[in-house]
């Protein structure tokens, strides 16, 4: 057992300019101090305090020695003209060894700051060191340090040595035994002369060197427990969970492709004789279509004659052979059309009252393919230049803590927080794997699919050329990457959550549901859609905004005032495209067409004559879409809330759910069907993200505060022992985006065989 002495001092005198001045020699070290004792708080405001009660470093027997008695000298002096009382005391601490998994409570103050000795047991590599106050103030410091002389024990001083966090009700530090090559150390507490540092009101006055005593009476009641952390074979576990839980989704991929493999197999082994197209011309399917049909089939059939001014058109989806897909100067102008009458076709087409997939799938099938190619291109390039500076920053923070000690750099949650390396939280980075092995099972899925469409591109398969949705696959390849790079930033982030670099951890959020938002859309609308630079120079400015808003978001009314503008406006305009499919265009500047456009559509439709909107479906969808986001806009206006990326995040999930909603009822009133995959799909999605959202919104730190009161909301892991709230939604997260994307991927296989002239755009 190791000893300990105390020294408490008092003196009444309160004359600064001639205080006691108090010096202790030990055999390994001198401390001093003086009465009063003076601290410094904010605006350089002085404290004052007659009482002081400091630990001396201790002795511990030695085996050659054994016990002996301590020799202490202890100097009183002070340079007054008179006479000073002062009362001096020196005690023998009971308890000054702490043990493992057993609660020890004491009292501390500014003057009087305790530290206490803790010794690794033989069989535990690794402990949690847990504090407890029941009341918030005053503000303290829970800091470790190593076995040496002297301790830092005073609010100036106690952050140059060890690692420390500031406290309110709760702190936990993680200590591991390699840390500490004699195997202990000491657990210092000490109380702060001032709260701002945990959230507390800043003093009012900050003018004066007057000197304070309002907050002597600074006594904080602490209770603190030493317990084992998990040992190295939870680790190993808690991986083989991650990992066997995600590579079940690749089992069950497989299960379903061999399924759909065998059941694709035997229809192909049924003759089904020959297939009647548009109820005139009868072809066998395993020859190639010639331009033979008669003159009264439909737009979008297998081949047109007669129906554009007496010459044949052969049909936009043929194109040359799949050979020759190759590229070209030529073929790389994205935008160009192959039709030399689609230009002038474009107004009176895409303005029918009546559209159907046929209208707006005219242009070259292989043009449009690499058109949306250039979306995968694109965000690879994105995720490259990103993430590197984002790696190399992260691992900076993570230096930093681990050489300062300054837990309150980090917002984790410290009662389940579990090292690795020079990792903190190794946890929160493993759980976010799901993202990354997901997104890459998509990529293979989305292959698959690809591959299979390429061979019946080369068969000339009817059903591929002209039914269906025309398949393009750019996008759901963006969408794998942005799932996979969710995960690696999302990593990143919570290697050292904080303030400065939370968007980090939504910026791919932003792009996937912008890229699920555009793939809906593209779905019906192939000829129109925005262009993978438009795209991707919308989300650079919506991650510029969202960087403005965490410099000027907290409390600058002007920003918001602003951005709600800038909302409200880029949702008319948008709106504007929709309704008119993109044929809709901005007149010069002083004319502020669209606007203008807009105030004419409203005044003739609903104050001259009060007609029925054009395209009810879409005016409907249009206007909800607006309330949305203007109540939006009106709630950051008034609210103004800190976490501005969130609320981003917020605008775009609601957009993309009120679109998919949309969507399915549209399909659904269309008389379309849901195939059992898009359907279990929808559940699925339902379901999961249910749950991701239940543990989301258990909060287990806020940057949005202080350290020390973040630290009030942590809590200990709920998942063997080594997962908290917050990974089991990185989890569930991950699962869900799986899931949505698979929803996109599937929701319109049941139209591989209706003709494209008989599918709605809406």
């Amino acid at each position: 057992q190791v000893d300990a002495v105390r020294v408490y001092v008092n003196s009444s005198s309160e004359n600064l300019q001639y205080p006691v001045l108090f010096v202790v020699r030990q055999q390994k070290g001198v401390l001093s101090w003086q009465v009063p004792l003076i601290f410094r708080g904010l605006y350089q405001r002085t404290y004052n305090y007659q009482e002081v009660s400091r630990t001396l470093c201790p002795s511990e027997p030695t085996p050659e020695t054994g016990p002996s008695d301590q020799i202490i000298f202890v100097d009183v002096s002070s340079m007054a003209p008179f006479n000073i009382a002062y009362e001096l005391l020196v005690t023998r601490l009971e308890n000054f060894q702490l043990e493992t998994n057993k609660a020890f409570n004491f009292t501390a103050s500014p003057s009087q700051p305790q530290y206490f000795l803790y010794k690794f047991p033989q069989d535990v590599d690794s402990v949690i060191i847990k504090v407890v106050s029941d009341a918030v103030y005053p503000c303290s410091v829970v800091s470790v340090q190593d076995i040496v002389c002297p301790v830092y024990d005073l609010d100036h001083n106690v952050e140059f040595n060890g690692v420390y966090q500031s406290m309110t009700k709760q702190a936990a530090i993680t200590v591991q035994r390699k840390d500490f090559p004699g195997e202990q150390f000491f657990v210092v507490f000490v109380i702060k002369p001032e709260d701002y540092a945990c959230g507390g009101s800043v003093p009012s006055s900050i003018h004066g060197n007057v000197n304070r005593t309002w907050n002597l009476q600074r006594m904080k009641n602490l209770q603190v427990t030493i317990v084992p952390s998990i040992k190295k074979s939870v680790y190993v576990q808690a991986m083989f969970f991650s990992f066997l839980s995600f590579l079940s989704f690749y089992l069950g991929s497989v299960v379903v492709a061999f399924v759909h493999y065998i059941s694709t197999d035997m229809k192909l082994t049924v003759p089904f004789g020959s297939v009647s197209i548009a109820g005139s011309g009868i072809m066998t399917s395993s020859h190639p279509i010639t331009a033979s049909t008669p003159e009264g089939s439909s737009y979008g059939a297998i081949d047109e004659s007669g129906s554009s001014g007496g010459h044949q058109l052969s049909s936009p989806e043929r194109g040359p052979p799949a050979g020759s897909d190759t590229d070209s100067s030529v073929e790389e102008e994205s935008d160009f059309d192959t039709m030399p009458e689609i230009e002038s076709d474009k107004n009176v087409i895409r303005t029918k009252v009546f559209l159907y997939l046929s209208d707006l799938s005219r242009k070259d099938r292989r043009i449009v393919s690499k058109k949306y190619k250039i979306y995968f291109w694109n965000i690879i390039t994105i995720a490259v230049f990103y993430a590197l500076p984002v790696i190399q920053l992260v691992i900076t923070y993570q230096t930093v803590v681990n050489v300062t000690g300054n837990q309150d750099i980090c917002y984790y949650n410290f009662l389940c927080a579990h090292p690795l390396g020079v990792l903190s939280a190794f946890n929160n980075i493993l759980s976010n794997v799901g993202h990354m092995l997901l997104g890459f099972l998509f990529l293979l899925i989305v292959l698959r699919r690809d591959i299979l469409h390429r061979r019946a591109m080369e068969m000339k398969d009817v059903y591929t050329l002209d039914y269906g949705i025309p398949k393009h696959f750019g996008l759901f390849y963006a969408m794998g990457i942005a799932l996979m790079m969710e995960g690696v930033l999302s990593a990143c982030y919570h290697v050292c959550p904080n303030y400065s670099n939370f968007q980090f951890d939504t910026s791919f959020m932003y792009m996937i549901a912008g890229l699920c938002m555009l793939k809906l859309y593209q779905t019906r609308h192939p000829d129109i859609n925005a262009s993978a630079y438009s795209a991707y120079a919308s989300f650079a400015v919506v991650i510029c905004l969202a960087v403005l808003g965490v410099v000027f978001g907290k409390n600058d009314m002007w920003f918001w005032v602003i951005f709600s503008m800038i909302h409200v406006l880029a949702s008319l305009a948008l709106s504007t495209q929709i309704y008119y499919m993109g044929r809709f265009k901005i007149g010069k500047c002083s004319d502020l067409g669209i606007f203008r456009r807009a105030a004419m559509v409203l005044y003739t439709d609903c104050i001259q004559q009060c007609s029925r909107p054009m395209y009810m479906d879409r005016m409907v969808l249009l206007i909800v879409g607006n309330l949305v986001n203007w109540s939006f806009a009106i709630f950051g206006l008034v609210y103004r809330p800190r976490d501005f990326a969130s609320y981003i995040l917020g605008i775009f999930i609601c957009n993309l759910l009120l679109y998919l909603a949309f969507y399915i009822i549209m399909k659904l009133r269309s008389s379309e069907k849901l195939l059992p995959i898009p359907l279990f799909c929808i559940v699925a999605t339902a379901v999961v993200w249910a749950a991701a959202l239940y543990f989301f919104f258990q909060t287990l730190s806020s940057w949005e505060e202080t350290p020390a009161e973040s630290r009030e909301k942590n809590r200990p892991c709920i998942l063997l022992g080594f997962f908290d709230d917050h990974d089991i939604w990185h989890f569930l997260s991950a699962a869900a985006l799986f899931f949505s994307f698979l929803v996109l991927l599937t929701l319109d296989d049941d139209l591989d065989a209706v003709r494209r002239d008989k599918i709605p755009v809406f």
